[in-house]
């Protein structure tokens, strides 16, 4: 049986992760947050992974409040980079593989055409440049390592955009919305479902390390988002406005265009990614119950 150490387990991804760890038997996973597991702590990392005897680290752990982080540089930067080493050394002194998930904000958003693995980083903001000093923290450290960059992600867990918007419709008359940031939303179980079909082809003798892009099908606006959300929550009293992002003023730049080209990943890992309509279906069905 082989063990997986799951860092982050109490975010949106590593709650999706839990779920699927019932139907995965032939694993043992280990789930660890901040209060289990300081992956910061160079030390604590090294003696965890080498005691359990980890075969893969699956890191769900993030810095993720993108304008608080200009702030919290010296934070974000522990988290999102320091960190991130640390894993990569532990797995590079025993043998283990590291899967690590990263960002659009990697990108300066300037493009028109979906970012591929190997177009120029450019991050604008100081959580894209921590998440792209973890990239290299991880290559430099263990470079067989897969690194997953996603975008706009939800779930039934935690906090964020999709639960927001469903509060907000119930709330206000009137939600107003950019409608000039353009990418993909990304629910949170497709994402695992990925991250464990990348562990099961490993385990099938097919492990194809690198950065790829992982993100649902399909390209919205945040506005056009929030019109899909509260029509397929049946929310109707509320007026959606369309602004653009110069009247929404936040401390952190982000991307104008971010959706990814995800080629890569489902030619490597065979696999069918669903629309984003169909994803934020399943996710308000489950928040419903």
């Amino acid at each position: 049986m082989k063990n997986i150490l799951v860092t982050g387990a109490n975010g949106q991804l590593g709650n999706e992760l839990q779920l699927l760890a019932s139907e995965n038997p032939t694993y043992r996973f280990f789930f660890t947050d901040v209060d289990t597991l300081d992956i910061c702590n160079r030390e604590a990392v090294t003696a965890f992974v080498s005691e359990n005897r980890m075969d893969y680290i699956l890191n769900c752990a993030a810095y993720t409040a993108v304008d608080k982080a200009e702030d919290q540089a010296a934070l974000c930067e522990k988290i999102n980079s320091d960190a991130v080493r640390n894993l990569g050394e532990a797995a590079a002194a025993t043998g283990a593989r590291v899967i690590h998930v990263s960002t659009d904000y990697v990108f300066d958003g300037t493009r028109h055409t979906p970012y591929a693995e190997t177009d120029p980083t450019c991050p604008r903001s100081v959580y894209g440049h921590t998440k792209l000093a973890g990239e290299k923290a991880l290559l430099a450290a263990c470079p067989d390592s897969v690194i997953i960059r996603t975008a706009w992600l939800y779930s039934v867990y935690g906090n964020n955009f999709v639960k927001t918007m469903l509060r907000l419709g119930k709330e206000r008359d009137e939600i107003k919305v950019v409608f000039d940031q353009v990418g993909t939303p990304t629910y949170a179980a497709d994402l695992a479902d990925a991250i464990l079909a990348v562990v099961n082809q490993a385990e099938a003798g097919d492990f194809r390390p690198g950065i790829y892009h992982f993100s649902n099908e399909g390209v919205c606006s945040w506005y056009d988002f929030t019109v899909s959300i509260l029509k397929a929550a049946g929310i109707e009293g509320c007026r959606v406005t369309p602004i653009e992002t110069k009247d929404y003023p936040a401390k952190a730049e982000r991307p104008h265009y971010s959706v990814l080209n995800k080629a890569k990943i489902k030619s490597a890992y065979a696999l069918t990614i669903p629309h984003w309509e169909a994803s934020l279906a399943k996710c308000l069905e489950k928040l419903n119950k």
